[in-house]
């Protein structure tokens, strides 16, 4: 690493400075803050390639999220997410009602982020925005999350992208479309192997579960 690729003194240089050795570091107790997915997620924006692992921390005394960077070079397209357009955000709370994806909650909307379905893990080129784009297409393409809860679904999706398991929403072993793995067949950065995942449409997979369940009542009712 010839030139520290961001701004010594910010939380993204001392992350990168920890993971520069190439170990694995725990994210509970060695990366600084309560919430690093953040800024790893910036990180990555910027080509370098980070690795995720779930194990036991001595110090913590419990399995953590591990990372490790694989190279402090770039190895892979550098993108930087460009800044969401606020008049689309205002159509995004309006269109749903400034409701919230997971707990179908109404929330004011600065604890509301416009998160988009398809992870950003995945993407293999930048980002585009319309702004006037169709309700439908709005819908199609992004949803309300907490700040909490997109970086929850962050986690998941990183381990799918990673390992090829899809993630499940509390334990529960259901998918609307598809199984517990990332279709082969499918490419990695094609948005059609997220469909069945509960955190790619929450809505979609809640009342598919609910029919699933109103059916088998039916018939062990008959």
């Amino acid at each position: 690493m010839t030139k520290h690729p961001f701004n010594i003194g910010t939380k993204l240089a001392q992350i990168f400075t920890i993971l520069s050795d190439g170990n694995w570091h725990c994210g509970k107790h060695e990366l600084p803050g309560t919430q690093p997915a953040k800024a790893i997620q910036i990180i990555r924006q910027h080509g370098f390639e980070i690795k995720n692992d779930t194990r036991y921390c001595s110090v913590c005394k419990d399995k953590t999220v591990h990372r490790r960077l694989i190279s402090t070079e770039p190895t892979k397209t550098s993108f930087v997410r460009i800044q969401f357009p606020q008049e689309l955000r205002i159509r995004a709370l309006k269109h749903y009602d400034n409701t919230e994806a997971i707990t179908m909650r109404k929330m004011i909307p600065n604890l509301l982020e416009v998160d988009h379905r398809f992870p950003q893990v995945r993407w293999a080129k930048d980002e585009s925005f319309n702004p006037k784009m169709s309700e439908q297409q709005l819908h199609e393409k992004f949803q309300l999350l907490t700040r909490e809860h997109n970086l929850w679904k962050s986690r998941y999706c990183e381990h799918c992208k990673e390992t090829g398991e899809r993630g499940t929403f509390i334990g529960i072993d259901y998918f609307y479309s598809g199984g517990h793995k990332w279709d082969k067949r499918i490419g990695s950065n094609d948005e059609e192997g997220c469909i069945g995942c509960f955190w790619y449409n929450p809505d979609i997979w809640r009342k598919s579960l609910n029919i699933k369940i109103s059916n088998t009542k039916e018939m062990s009712e008959e």
